[in-house]
């Protein structure tokens, strides 16, 4: 069976000609940079979020940098985040010369554990960057009290969870800044690279922009050492067209989730994915946990998908603080033993829009064939 870990084609032809007129208009306009296109999707995307400002950047990483330069964050000080993410989380603080300092996980949501900030809170630290990750929201508001007693920013991480809510907010807007990624296979994604910043602060927006657009307002009056990070108007014009479809992308996903949860319950060895009550949801990934107990573990499943043409993927195989890059004197961290047993125990599943419910039994029925034969090896 014909099986896409994320199927941007069928999701493509199902909006061709409407994204077709889109591209066509651009083309024709002639206007790739910045112009009308980007500043409508900025618009709309706001509206979407319920926030009022949000600035197309290049991409997710370019959001993150943006965010922590217009916070002038900078050597000599500390960034709380999740090691369980991806590198460009902390990376953005490393090349401001900040040092990321990593916190552990809850082991349900894989999202940063707000009873583990506080222990690493020294006078260097200036900001937290909790991660909503695999579409599900951080618990925000202890961490925004943790926030708010010592003075730090909070930088939402939203890349994988554009949509996502926290007891009925959207994600992006609870934080000085929010970051979002573009990604072709993120639930919003672009045909290419492509981010953004959302801000509730007139003025920190302005900034952001200014960053942006290499330090300036007006062309040759630069103010600030910025960047060159701007998202295309071609790029916008697609994320246009998406993000008119989001609420159906989304709702897909999380009917798709909720399918791999019927197929799949009740097996000890499988643990699936936790709905947190104050969090709805995206499933940008349907993320499951192979039991450490299994005699044979998530690494065996993967082999067993791969042989059945099933796509997988480990999401993260390395948490940061065993990167070369932070391992080595780079970062520092308290206990992240949750950390460590996800990195081992966790197993994404294909999940997207435009996955049907016989490619969903036949994953199932690939999963729970090991499961149970692992289980009986281990009895025997």
């Amino acid at each position: 069976m014909d099986i896409e870990m994320v199927d941007l084609r069928g999701q493509y032809l199902a909006v061709k000609e409407e994204m077709d007129a889109a591209i066509q208009e651009v083309l024709i306009s002639t206007h790739f940079i910045r112009g009308p296109v980007v500043a409508q999707f900025e618009e709309e995307l706001a509206t979407y979020l319920g926030g009022p400002h949000a600035l197309g950047v290049g991409n997710g990483t370019d959001a993150l940098q943006i965010a922590f330069m217009a916070l002038s964050l900078g050597p000599g000080d500390e960034v709380i985040t999740p090691a369980f993410t991806f590198i460009a989380t902390a990376e953005a603080a490393a090349l401001m010369g900040a040092t990321p300092v990593f916190a552990d996980i809850d082991a349900r949501t894989f999202n940063l554990d707000p009873a583990c900030i506080e222990a690493l809170i020294t006078p260097r630290t200036k900001a937290i960057v909790p991660v909503h990750l695999f579409g599900q929201a951080a618990d925000l508001n202890p961490i925004l009290a943790i926030a708010e007693k010592h003075g730090l920013y909070v930088i939402e991480d939203a890349a994988q969870a554009v949509g996502a809510t926290y007891k009925g907010k959207p994600t992006g807007y609870f934080g000085h800044v929010g970051t979002l990624s573009f990604f072709p296979s993120k639930n919003l994604g672009a045909y290419g690279d492509g981010g953004a910043v959302l801000a509730n602060d007139a003025a920190l927006h302005e900034r952001m922009k200014m960053i942006a657009n290499h330090g300036s307002k007006r062309k040759y009056f630069n103010e600030l050492v910025g960047i060159n990070s701007r998202l295309d108007a071609l790029q916008a014009a697609i994320l246009r067209v998406k993000l008119r479809h989001l609420d159906r992308y989304t709702e897909a996903r999380r009917a798709a989730a909720d399918r791999y949860d019927t197929l799949l319950d009740g097996h000890e060895a499988i643990i699936l994915p936790y709905r947190d009550p104050n969090s709805r949801h995206v499933f940008h990934q349907y993320t499951i946990r192979i039991s450490g107990d299994m005699t044979a573990g998530r690494d065996a499943l993967a082999d067993h998908l791969k042989a059945r043409g099933i796509p997988h993927a480990v999401y993260y195989p390395v948490p940061l603080h065993r990167l070369p890059v932070f391992a080595e004197g780079g970062a520092r961290h308290g206990d992240l033993t949750e950390t460590d047993r996800a990195a081992a125990e966790v197993l994404s599943l294909p999940m997207h829009s435009e996955l049907t419910p016989a490619q969903q039994e036949y994953v199932a029925e690939a999963v729970l064939g090991f499961v149970e034969a692992g289980v009986e090896k281990a009895t025997v």
